[in-house]
C-alpha cells in the first residue's frame, strides 16, 4: 500500500497552521468540485483533497498522522505499526464494517475499516502511545562505581495547541545507576514522545558512553590501566601502589615480569553481580641518561649484561 502524504496533496508545509490548511482546502475544493471543474480527474482529486483535509483539520488526528508519517515517504510500501489500533475508542453509529468507498485503503487502514468503518471516523477519539526516543549520555567512569545524578537538556518533539509538532527543550535529572556499562541503555519511562488522547507517553532510552579517561579504560565490566615500573622492579619483584577509580591499593609485582604482563585485581572493575576485574598492564619505564652517574650505570650494564633485545627477531 502506498503511503499518502496529505501535506503534499493539500500543497502546504508540514508546519502549516490550521488556518492555512483550511484556506488550501477551500481553494482546492473549488478547483476540483465535480459539479464545476473541467479537470478530467476532478472527482478523484476532490475525494483525495477531502480525505487529506479530514485528517489535517483535526489536531488529534493530525498529531497522530505526524508521528506515524515522520518515518515514511510517498511511494514506499506502507503497513501500519502493529500497535497502531491499541487504545482506539469508538462512538460509532451502528455502521461498523461498512465501506462506502469514500476513503482510500491507506485512510481505512489507519482510521476506518475494521475500526468502526469510515462513517465512524468522525465519531471517535484517538488514544495512541507516544514514540520512544533515543539519546546518548556521556559520564565519567567513576559515576559507574558510585552512582550519580546528572542533568541533561534534550530537544524533544511536542504537539502544540494547533496540533503541530514542535521542538522544545526539556531539562531532565537522570539517575546514573551503580555499575552501568558503556553501551548500556538507561530507560526513563514516560519521558519520550507525548501520547495522543489518553495514550501513554513513550519512553526515553539513554545510551551510556564514558568520557575518555587519562589512565582508565573499560571493556565491559573489566577496567584496564597501564602502570609504569622500573626495570629492577620488573626483574626483581616489588611492592607498588596502583591507582584505581576507588583509590590506590598495594599490589605485588612478581619477579621476572615483562612489559605487557597483566596483573589482576579481582572485583576491582565496574560493580555488578559479579563485579568486573581491574587489570594492571605493566610498562617498563627506563631512567633517563641525563647525568654522568646514569650514563656510567648504563655503560656498566652494557658491559656486564650480554643482552640483545632483538634476539627474538633473529637479528
Amino acid at each position: 500500500m502506498e503511503f499518502k502524504d496529505y501535506y503534499e496533496i493539500m500543497g502546504v508545509k508540514r508546519d502549516a497552521t490550521q488556518d492555512e490548511i483550511k484556506r488550501a482546502y477551500r481553494k482546492l475544493a473549488r478547483k476540483y468540485h465535480p459539479d464545476v471543474s473541467k479537470e478530467k480527474d476532478a472527482e478523484a482529486r476532490f475525494k483525495e483533497v477531502g480525505e487529506a483535509y479530514e485528517v489535517l483539520k483535526e489536531p488529534d488526528k493530525r498529531a497522530a498522522y505526524d508521528q506515524l508519517g515522520a518515518n515514511w515517504k510517498g511511494g514506499q510500501d506502507f503497513r501500519p505499526p502493529p500497535d497502531w489500533d491499541e487504545g482506539f475508542e469508538f462512538r460509532g453509529r451502528g455502521d461498523a464494517g461498512k465501506d462506502d468507498g469514500i476513503h482510500s485503503d491507506f485512510f481505512d487502514s489507519l482510521f476506518g475499516r475494521g475500526r468502526g468503518g469510515p462513517g465512524a471516523a468522525h465519531q471517535r477519539s484517538f488514544n495512541m502511545q507516544g514514540e520512544d526516543h533515543h539519546a546518548r549520555i556521556a559520564i565519567d567512569i567513576g559515576d559507574s562505581y558510585a552512582g550519580a545524578t546528572r542533568t541533561i537538556t534534550l530537544k524533544m518533539a511536542e504537539v502544540d495547541e494547533q496540533g503541530r509538532v514542535v521542538t522544545r527543550e526539556h531539562v531532565l535529572n537522570v539517575a546514573i545507576p551503580k555499575g552501568v556499562r558503556s553501551g548500556q541503555q538507561i530507560r526513563l519511562a514516560g519521558k519520550g514522545g507525548p501520547g495522543i488522547g489518553a495514550g501513554k507517553s513513550g519512553d526515553l532510552y539513554l545510551q551510556v558512553e564514558f568520557h575518555r579517561h587519562p589512565i582508565f579504560r573499560a571493556d565491559g565490566r573489566d577496567v584496564y590501566l597501564d602502570v609504569p615500573v622500573a626495570p629492577w622492579e620488573a626483574a626483581l619483584g616489588a611492592g607498588i601502589k596502583v591507582p584505581t577509580p576507588e583509590g590506590s591499593v598495594e599490589m605485588k609485582v612478581p619477579p621476572k615480569s615483562r612489559a605487557g604482563s597483566k596483573l589482576r585485581l579481582k572485583g576491582r572493575g565496574l560493580p555488578g553481580n559479579p563485579a568486573g576485574d581491574l587489570y594492571v598492564v605493566l610498562q617498563i619505564a627506563l631512567p633517563p641518561a641525563d647525568n654522568e652517574t646514569a650514563i656510567a650505570a648504563y655503560r656498566k650494564m652494557a658491559a656486564d649484561l650480554p643482552f640483545n633485545p632483538r634476539a627474538e627477531m633473529g637479528v
